[in-house]
């Protein structure tokens, strides 16, 4: 297999408020202050981890 590249995932809002599943979310991504940024594998389950608190983060491709 190819090698594959990298998410950076950075928190950038406060999860009060919202669903608990998004909180959820947000600690299995490894998430645990605002403000943290984390790196994962670019594999479809952490984009789709991502992409259900897409208005709590912020994500960028790392080579």
């Amino acid at each position: 297999m190819a090698s594959q590249g990298k998410l950076k995932i950075t928190w950038v809002k406060s999860a009060i408020g919202y669903k608990k599943n998004q909180k959820a979310t947000i600690a299995a991504l490894g998430l645990r202050k605002l403000g943290q940024t984390v790196e994962h594998a670019d594999t479809p389950q952490v984009r789709g981890m991502a992409f259900t608190v897409r208005h709590l983060v912020t994500m960028e491709e790392v080579k």
